[in-house]
């Protein structure tokens, strides 16, 4: 099952990232919560979720924590319990099982997939700047963004409303939770990709 997946997207192995962070400026505000989901395919061909990874993260010194996006979010980034790791730590474990999941699949390397996915590249890619990481196994710039195909499909860009539309659950009460939006985002996203069989 592992190695069905290769074929499917030209060798590149899909990953559902979601980030939650201290504001929309990837340069100013500060990584707070990272997901990130392989997607495999069973044997009968549909695409299905793996093993998912959630990273806490301490904005990094000097970022900007703008208010009315920690009001969304409900994250105090600096609680105790949440146990979180610096930016360093983060990313090398969030890279750590991406890299994992490519090497089992046998997979060339990932490519992102998210809602409005330039926005969570962009704060990876920002945080990598940062922190001197050079390598990474996600795609430069390729991403599979569910905003635009959810749109094509269902004529809903708002990640609740296509979900509503393709009948997925959607718990308002725990949106914007890395995890919970990575898991739907995935749900949607198998779900778009299992109606159109490959060419």
């Amino acid at each position: 099952m592992t190695n069905l997946i290769r074929k499917r997207f030209d060798g590149y192995l899909p990953v559902v990232v979601d980030v939650e962070t201290s504001g929309v400026d990837p340069f100013k505000h500060g990584l707070l919560e990272i997901a990130a989901i392989p997607l495999l395919m069973s044997e009968d061909k549909q695409l299905i979720t793996g093993e998912s990874c959630i990273i806490h993260v301490l904005p990094f010194e000097g970022a900007s924590l703008d208010p009315a996006a920690l009001a969304v979010t409900k994250i105090d980034p600096f609680h105790p319990f949440r146990f979180a790791v610096e930016e360093s730590v983060a990313l090398e474990r969030l890279f750590q099982h991406v890299a994992t999941a490519v090497k089992q699949t046998q997979c060339r390397r990932a490519v992102l997939v998210g809602h409005n996915a330039h926005f969570d590249l962009s704060f990876i890619q920002s945080a990598m700047k940062r922190c001197k990481i050079t390598k990474s196994p996600f795609h430069a710039f390729t991403c599979f963004d569910t905003a635009t195909l959810s749109g094509l499909i269902y004529g809903k860009t708002v990640l609740a409303k296509a979900l509503a539309v393709a009948e997925i659950p959607f718990d308002s009460t725990q949106a914007h939770s890395a995890l919970y939006d990575a898991t739907q985002t995935a749900a949607l996203f198998c779900q778009i990709v299992n109606q159109y069989a490959a060419t």
